[in-house]
């Protein structure tokens, strides 16, 4: 329980209570006439209250430690040192640390050929300048543009238009793309 459903169950408890104290009140004043009934003063009453009301405040807050979740330590990352030439990129730039991998959709392949764009699900931090610097970095090649968007499964896909001196299908074919 959250300290604010805490809260809320402490009032509606004090309420219940309030209008138990307030019924049993009610019937002292009316004089109830049964033999065994054991009149409260208004002290007993209150006193009562608030042992209920300290009683299950308590065990709601026990109840709070012990379902809360211990706070995780940042790991700090390792830097990886790339091992391959492709890892690595043109002039030893890695690009794939911002760009995750190309999208395969049938619109994205559509994309390719028909509009000289690339797309890719690229690194959520990543901006539009890092996009573009990846990918002129990687590819050798120039970008017109960068359009972003994060899809509903929370990723983020980047449209990267392409200059007319470079094909995005080369590039596609060399990804295995096409």
């Amino acid at each position: 329980m959250g300290k604010s459903s805490i809260l809320v169950f402490i009032e509606v408890t004090v309420y219940s209570v309030n209008m138990s104290a307030k019924k049993l009140k009610k019937d002292k004043r009316a004089g109830s006439t049964e033999k065994n009934h054991h009149a409260l003063t208004d002290e007993q009453l209150d006193k009562m209250i608030d042992e209920s009301i300290e009683k299950q405040t308590k065990d709601n807050i026990e109840e709070d430690k012990k379902t809360e979740k211990p706070k995780e330590e940042k790991k700090e990352l390792k830097k990886e040192t790339p091992k391959t030439s492709r890892e690595m990129g043109v002039g030893g730039y890695n690009p794939w640390k911002i760009l995750m991998y190309p999208h395969l959709a049938e619109k994205s392949i559509n994309m390719v050929e028909l509009e000289n764009k690339l797309v890719f699900i690229v690194n959520k931090k990543a901006n539009k300048g890092n996009i573009k610097e990846a990918v002129e970095k990687g590819f050798d090649v120039k970008v017109l543009s960068v359009k972003t968007e994060i899809t509903r499964k929370g990723q983020k896909k980047a449209y990267i238009k392409l200059g007319p001196d470079h094909s995005a299908a080369d590039i596609a074919t060399r990804l295995g793309m096409i």
